[in-house]
């Protein structure tokens, strides 16, 4: 069964159905498949911190509205270390803020947009292979148990490090950047409301903690976890233990732990991100450590560039955008790394096993309490305020 559309999408996360709804206003058709269920994605707990100018995307193209009900403004984040807790306040250092809205919140409500709009969304579709992605691209793929074909003109790979928009890049095409990090997260979804106003990254001898929220009566909290440690070794009483210890929290409340898992610290950069006609986005073409707050960020700023690119080409058939999408985008990620691997060394550790190392991070934490030029880097890379990464596609 043979079927045709403008640009095929694998993937409906953030990524593939923001990249969906821009080609959308912009007049152009689009095919989004996603291998899991539409229960399962809007499900999917995963990043929750949006910069400024990514919120401000969603709003200028009409899926910010229960952002700005639901969503919470913050505009700083607290540092926690030494037994003291020290704001850096964004809005004074840089002039912008951050917004905490979940990621599944977000793919909720791109989701009702594309739906709304007659858009083309696929769930339980599983992509078996990409061909004549230097010529004629195509998608094969499985769908209620029918094999079918989708012929198109590009395809974006949205699905993930391990999926198949990545694994089809031929063998020589590209180069891998990757690091992966002695430390793990062990992250825990809870009803229980927040025992702070803003995020609190802690640093203590025992490791690191983070403390941040998705509503009023629901936290989103870390710790800092050997990579090899099984969830079912952190009953509830341990888990509550440590998180009052860690962030200085002695009467943070304990509530119903809804989800908890282990998520690895690993950072991986292709390069190029495109062959082809294929065109790589999200943590298809890179993943960073959660510590900076950038993986749902660099995802939208990625899909806006292309959608652009490919806006471009259509209206002039020009190709500029589309050559330069790799160089646009990889200019954003290496920055995005190497913050995000700042924010990595400077927070986590074990100081019994490396006191020096735990004492030379105390003095950076405490240069960067007390110097404003060092708060207002911090600041800067954190919101992406100076960088350009929203100024222009």
């Amino acid at each position: 069964m043979l079927e045709r559309t403008q640009v095929g999408i694998v993937g409906a996360g953030p990524a593939g159905l923001m990249l969906s709804h821009l080609l959308h206003l912009a007049g152009i058709e689009s095919v989004v498949l996603e291998r899991r269920s539409r229960k399962y994605v809007e499900s999917r707990v995963r990043a929750g911190v949006l910069e400024d100018g990514a919120a401000e995307m969603l709003r200028s193209s009409g899926v910010g509205e229960r952002m700005d009900r639901e969503g919470l403004v913050h505009g700083g984040i607290y540092l926690q270390f030494g037994g003291e807790r020290h704001r850096i306040d964004f809005m004074d250092l840089v002039g912008r803020g951050i917004m905490v809205y979940g990621q599944q919140e977000v793919v909720k409500d791109l989701i009702e947009a594309r739906l709304a709009t007659g858009g083309d969304v696929r769930f339980e579709t599983e992509v078996r292979r990409l061909d004549g992605l230097g010529g004629e691209p195509s998608i094969s793929y499985l769908h209620d148990g029918v094999e079918r074909l989708l012929a198109c003109d590009f395809v974006a790979g949205c699905d993930g490090a391990h999926g198949v928009g990545r694994m089809s890049l031929p063998a020589g095409s590209h180069a891998a950047y990757e690091r992966v990090y002695p430390h793990a997260w062990l992250g825990i979804l809870a009803r229980t409301p927040p025992a702070s106003e803003e995020l609190i990254y802690a640093r203590h001898e025992r490791g690191f903690a983070l403390h941040s929220m998705r509503s009023p009566d629901m936290s989103r909290l870390y710790l800092q976890v050997d990579g090899a440690d099984d969830p079912g070794s952190w009953p509830p009483n341990r888990i509550w233990d440590e998180l009052r210890l860690r962030l200085n929290e002695p009467t943070l409340q304990e509530g119903e732990i809804v989800e908890i898992g282990v998520t690895e610290m690993r950072s991986l950069v292709l390069e190029p991100i495109q062959y082809g006609k294929l065109f790589l986005a999200g943590d298809a073409a890179h993943i960073v450590p959660p510590t900076g707050a950038k993986g749902m960020n660099l995802a939208l700023a990625d899909v806006r560039a292309l959608a652009a690119a490919v806006a471009k080409w259509y209206m002039s058939g020009s190709s500029d955008g589309l050559d330069g999408y790799s160089e646009n985008c990889l200019q954003r990620a290496w920055r995005a790394q190497h913050f995000s691997a700042f924010m990595t060394s400077l927070l986590h550790g074990d100081a019994a096993k490396d006191p020096f190392e735990h004492k030379l991070q105390l003095a950076n934490l405490t240069y960067i309490a007390r110097s404003r030029a060092a708060a207002t880097a911090l600041a800067e890379n954190y919101t992406s305020a100076a960088t350009g990464v929203w100024g222009s596609s």
